[in-house]
């Protein structure tokens, strides 16, 4: 029983985990404002992405930067199966 338990707390740990990381992408030599512009795109299955807009030029457009300083790129995947990607622009 005890055997028993033990297997479906770690079942539910396996399902319920996630793994995020977020990389830099890109950097230019202008100075780094205090604005954050963000874009975001679900993706299922590794392969399903339903007309979603992650680029960069969104996330400077959502944070009204004009002068791009920093691009970072988080990606976020529980299993393979949910994932996201965002686009984190920085500037002025």
């Amino acid at each position: 029983m005890k055997k028993m338990k033990i297997a479906m707390l770690a079942s539910a740990v396996a399902l319920l985990s996630s793994c995020s990381l977020t990389m830099p992408v890109n950097a230019t030599s202008n100075t780094v404002g205090n604005k954050v512009g963000r874009s975001k795109a679900t993706i299922i299955l590794s392969v399903l992405a339903f007309n979603q807009d992650a680029s960069i030029r969104s996330a400077a457009k959502n944070g009204g930067i004009t002068k791009i300083s920093t691009v970072d790129i988080k990606q976020t995947s529980i299993l393979g199966i949910y994932g996201t990607y965002e686009t984190i622009v920085t500037g002025e």
